[in-house]
């Protein structure tokens, strides 16, 4: 039933309104869906790199801190939920620093968030994630044989 106070060349514009805003509206949706997930992938890909570099500073020697990285990099990509095989680089050449001499470990995560399931235009298919993360190593502590 029609409002009273409607006209004949009003009927039917809310339809037209709304076949105009739903598109509009679910695109909206979708671009928020998405930032958000790059957001929560590139949370967990800090976290990934902060637990890389960590792990590497407590190693006694760079191949164990390389190992150790690449473990808590992958542990802790698996522990947020983020589905993406991680590229971990590890630099390691401050291992090399006299004991007593400040030094620091770097780790790198970078991962590819896949984002097609979307399909929304103007959101890329994926985006290439990356973290880096520097860690102290004990200026103290022994360290391994760095030959």
């Amino acid at each position: 039933m029609d409002h009273p106070m409607t006209t004949p060349a009003e009927r039917g514009s809310m339809a037209l309104e709304a076949a105009i805003i739903a598109p509009a509206l679910a695109a909206l949706v979708l671009a928020v869906i998405g930032f958000g997930r790059i957001t929560l992938a590139h949370g967990a890909i800090d976290a990934a790199a902060r637990d890389a570099a960590r792990q590497a500073s407590l190693a006694r020697d760079p191949a164990s801190a390389r190992t150790q990285a690449v473990a808590s990099a992958h542990a802790a990509l698996a522990r947020e939920g983020l589905a993406c095989i991680p590229t971990v680089t590890v630099n390691t050449a401050a291992f090399s620093a006299p004991v007593g001499a400040p030094a620091t470990v770097v780790a790198r995560v970078s991962c590819r968030v896949d984002l097609a399931d979307l399909a929304l235009p103007g959101l890329p298919g994926s985006k290439h994630l990356t973290s880096e993360f520097t860690s102290p190593i004990d200026p103290y502590r022994a360290r391994g044989d760095i030959r």
